[in-house]
Order: C-alpha cells, then sequence, then structure tokens
C-alpha cells in the first residue's frame, strides 16, 4: 500500500473492514478486533491514527517495534484458531503508522481467548450469540453443510416410497428390490440418515411433508400489477408451497408459466404460441434456487411476477469466493454437496456448473445479484414489452 492509497483511507473514515487505533497496548482486546475480522471477511487494523478525528499521530522507532511484537503475538496467542497477519509500515508526513493486514479466517469461527466469537457489525463489533448465525459461519468456513445436519424429529416413516423407489431406479438402473437392501441401509449408503433420523437432504429429496419439521423452506409465488412489491394489487397469488423439492419445482413452474404470456413468433394463425421468456432460463433459475440456497436461513424461496420482469430470490449469498463473473463462467462451489450429488436423478440438474451459463445464453439480458446486506441470490428475468 502506498501513501496515497492510506491517506483515501483515513479519508474515508473508519468501515466493516478498517479500522484506526491511536496505539495498541493491550493484546487481549486487539486480539477481540482481529477475532472479529476474522469471522467476517477481514480487514486492516491501522495504527497511529486518531478514530474520532482521522489525525495522523506518528509511532516513535521503539513504538513500532513494540506494537509489531504486540500485533504479532495477538494473532498467535489471543486469536483461537490462531491466524497470520502481514504488518507494514507506511510514512506519511514524515509520520510512520502500521497497517496490519487481517485475513478472513480459514477456521471459523474464530474465538478470542475468553471464548468468545466476534464479528463485524459496521465499524464495530458484535458478539455472535444467534445459532443460525453460528450455522452459517461454520459453512462458510467448510466444516458444516445444511444438507447433511440431522433434523430432529424424523424417521424412516416420513420418506415417500414412491419418490424414494423412482430415485433408487434412475440412480442405480436397479428395483429397490433388485438391490436387495431395506430402505434405511440404503438412506444410509447415500449418507441422509443416522441413528434413524433422516438428514436435511433426505428430508428435502425424499419426505412427504417436510414443511412438518422445517416450516419455512417453502416457495412463495405472487403475480403482481404494476412493478412494485409495494403494490396492493395481484394477478395471482397462492398459500406458499410445500412439499419434498420435486413438488416445489412442479408447483412453482406451474404458477410461472400460467402467469406469463404465450406470444406468436412464426408467421401463421395455426402455430403454437411460444412463451414470452425462455423456459430453459426459468427451469435452471429455479432448480438453482432450490439446490443451492443456504439452508441455514430460515426463510422461503420467493418468486415475484412483475409486468416487466421476473425475480427469483434465493435466500444466501453466493458461498465461499464465488463471484457474478465467476459463475457467467460455470465456476460452481456446492453450498449443499449431498443435494448437488442426487438432486439429478430427480430434478432436470446436471450440477456441472452449466445451468448459469446456459440460462445466459437463453435470456442475454438476465440480471444476477448477490446482494451480501440482505443475504439473498436475486435472479432477474426481464419481459419482453
Amino acid at each position: 500500500m502506498d501513501t496515497l492509497e492510506l491517506l483515501d483511507l483515513i479519508q474515508k473514515g473508519e468501515s466493516s473492514t478498517v479500522q484506526f487505533k491511536v496505539r495498541v497496548t493491550n493484546a487481549n482486546s486487539i486480539g477481540a478486533e482481529m477475532v472479529a475480522f476474522a469471522n467476517t471477511n477481514g480487514g486492516m487494523i491501522i495504527v497511529g491514527i486518531d478514530a474520532k478525528t482521522g489525525d495522523i499521530n506518528g509511532l516513535s522507532f521503539e513504538e513500532l517495534q513494540s506494537s509489531n511484537e504486540l500485533l504479532a503475538n495477538a494473532a498467535s496467542n489471543n486469536v483461537r484458531a490462531p491466524i497470520c497477519i502481514n504488518t507494514e509500515t507506511i510514512s506519511i508526513k514524515d509520520q510512520n503508522v502500521i497497517v496490519a493486514h487481517i485475513p478472513e479466517g480459514n477456521s471459523k469461527p474464530h474465538t478470542d481467548i475468553r471464548g468468545i466469537i466476534w464479528v463485524k457489525n459496521g465499524s464495530d463489533k458484535r458478539k455472535l450469540l444467534d445459532k443460525e448465525e453460528l450455522a452459517r459461519l461454520l459453512q462458510s468456513s467448510g466444516n458444516l453443510f445444511a444438507d447433511q445436519t440431522i433434523v430432529n424429529g424424523t424417521t424412516i416413516n416420513d420418506i415417500d416410497q414412491k419418490i424414494f423407489s423412482e430415485f433408487i431406479l434412475e440412480k442405480t438402473k436397479k428395483t429397490v428390490e433388485e438391490i436387495g437392501l431395506p430402505t434405511s441401509a440404503l438412506l444410509s449408503n447415500l449418507g441422509m440418515i443416522k441413528e434413524g433420523k433422516l438428514s436435511l437432504a433426505g428430508l428435502l429429496l425424499f419426505g412427504e411433508n417436510p414443511q412438518r419439521f422445517k416450516q419455512l423452506f417453502t416457495v412463495q409465488c405472487v403475480s403482481f400489477v404494476g412493478n412494485s412489491i409495494t403494490s396492493n394489487k395481484f394477478r395471482d397469488k397462492e398459500d406458499p408451497y410445500v412439499g419434498n423439492l420435486k413438488q416445489l419445482y412442479e408447483q412453482t413452474l406451474s404458477f410461472i408459466t400460467r402467469n406469463l404470456k404465450k406470444i406468436q413468433k412464426v408467421n401463421g394463425f395455426n402455430t403454437h404460441g411460444q412463451l414470452e421468456v425462455s423456459m430453459e432460463t426459468i427451469e435452471e433459475l429455479l432448480v438453482n434456487a432450490l439446490i443451492h440456497r443456504n439452508y441455514f436461513i430460515s426463510s422461503s424461496i420467493k418468486v415475484f411476477i412483475f409486468d416487466s420482469r421476473i425475480e427469483i430470490i434465493s435466500p444466501g449469498k453466493l458461498p465461499d469466493t464465488l463471484t457474478i463473473d465467476n459463475i457467467k463462467f460455470g465456476i460452481s462451489i456446492p453450498r449443499n454437496p449431498i443435494l448437488f450429488t442426487n438432486a439429478r436423478y430427480i430434478l432436470p440438474f446436471v450440477g456441472v456448473g452449466s445451468g448459469i451459463p446456459r440460462a445466459i445464453r437463453s435470456s442475454p439480458d438476465l440480471e444476477l445479484i448477490n446482494d451480501l446486506d440482505r443475504e439473498m441470490f436475486i435472479s432477474i428475468i426481464k419481459r419482453p414489452a
């Protein structure tokens, strides 16, 4: 980082990725700040800047030495699991400041020396107490997958045997009877049952009534009059759709297609009308929402049809290091590996990262939004004028 870059950061003030300290003297306190950065998106601690005024208060040679030592020791001894930081000394107007770069952690959740989990909250930090948020933090570090978690209260009797048998036939090209194993053994081999309880993947794929246990894992559909969600008029609205993934997919697809127009794309009165937007795009985005949504967030998938567009809103931002540009080029990181591996035998899903590129090919004006603040992924399909 050069002097101009640092001056620009100072002028912008503290944020969720930048923090100022006049001096660092307490390893426990600075360790907690590092924990918050490591558990969020990483950031910088700049030592030698007054947080209230932005004034530069440079460090002496002795202070540079002691501060660097304290920062390194805090990262090793006051952050659990320890993290590696980089520090650099930058001169501004003949005054020296330290910039400590704190990486996003690979072993989330990190804790301070007292075992407290901190996360960034704007320019400040806060304790993490919510179990659902903790689960998402574990998920982001690759230490926990929602679809592998066990759903308490479930048993093998909650399986729809017909759907399960169809899945086994499609996956193995053999019937359950030909394989000769009980359903419990087959589910165990698939990693979808443990100690008699279904995993979330097993419940979502084969459950007779998944919403009995996970009430908010539904799909809500509304066709509005106009182009605003604040409209008090709608053309079509249903109670939230319930069922397993196949049932949710079929019900939602039916809602979307019945609320779109069919238009004449070739000459001839007797030709069949075609859907106003690409069916391939709708199918790809709907399947992606069901398979790749964040199941640690207790919320429904939402499908809103407006006069000008269709919005498919999936709970959860893109996982890990994925970006909009990544997924446009077919890069995929499965958030729910069991669903990702097995949904292809139930839904029109390939699972090689080609879904978004195919959707863009069919609908070049497709808009994708990775909303970090609200933790949701939004796909917007434009309707013809």
